[in-house]
């Protein structure tokens, strides 16, 4: 083999190469992950019986079965009561989500909220997770930017949002947006078409409406504020459906 003919000077240069790679300093790790390590080490195990999501959350925690968990910070599970009425899915977490391990707290977040109150829903009473798990991003400079998981991303964390669905037992489900409608019925929705309609889909009631990062992307003002009509007469169209 034409390759042989290396070994002699790998052979012969390998203690200097050992002793360069002792001599470099590692590079130092990212600010999020020495917040994520205090964050970490301030958790501790809770003692007796643990609760059906917890010990799914830790699983997801775990979770290994795609390549987006090495570049994130964290996994970020659902939060909100367990059986609840209403679940709401969105896509995936962003960066703000992501260094804070809670679904919708970044600026996509603070619109759902605002549309949630219009509604006249108190989130704390409703389940909200996202169809992914992890944070998927390019980086641009410094600045970490969302990328759109694929449809085999997305499948792999189908395994999780089912459990998910299974623990809280939604009367109804609204997808925020198309990644959302697939990772729940793992076929693609034209949000356009469906929008506001309450559908069955095997066992579960689903409701499709647009994504709230899409209303922060509107140029202009005008049609902003109409569609942001519409995702609240969406939220109203779910909690009047769930008899509240």
């Amino acid at each position: 083999m034409p390759e042989t003919a290396s070994i002699r000077g790998l052979v012969r240069n390998a203690g200097k190469r050992v002793t360069d790679m002792n001599a470099c300093s590692p590079e130092p790790p990212p600010a999020y992950a020495e917040r994520l390590a205090k964050r970490m080490a301030a958790v501790e195990e809770p003692a007796g019986k643990v609760e059906p999501l917890d010990a799914l959350r830790r699983e997801v925690e775990a979770c290994r079965l795609c390549p987006l968990h090495a570049p994130a910070t964290q996994a970020v599970f659902g939060e909100g009561p367990r059986e609840s009425d209403l679940m709401f899915v969105g896509e995936q977490p962003g960066d703000h989500e992501d260094l804070e391990g809670r679904p919708f707290v970044g600026p996509a977040g603070q619109v759902f909220d605002r549309a949630l109150a219009d509604a006249g829903i108190d989130r704390s009473k409703v389940y909200v997770t996202n169809a992914v798990k992890h944070f998927k991003f390019e980086m641009r400079g410094k600045r970490r930017v969302h990328s759109k998981p694929s449809e085999g991303e997305v499948a792999k964390c189908r395994f999780w949002l089912q459990r998910e669905i299974a623990l809280v037992k939604p009367k109804l489900i609204v997808a925020l947006g198309a990644t959302a409608a697939l990772g729940l019925t793992g076929r693609r929705l034209a949000v356009t078409r469906d929008r506001g309609l309450v559908v069955p889909f095997n066992s579960i009631s689903l409701l499709v409406t647009v994504h709230p990062s899409y209303l922060l992307r509107l140029p202009d003002q005008n049609a902003a504020e109409a569609e942001y009509g519409r995702f609240v007469e969406d939220l109203k169209a779910a909690q009047s459906w769930c008899g509240a």
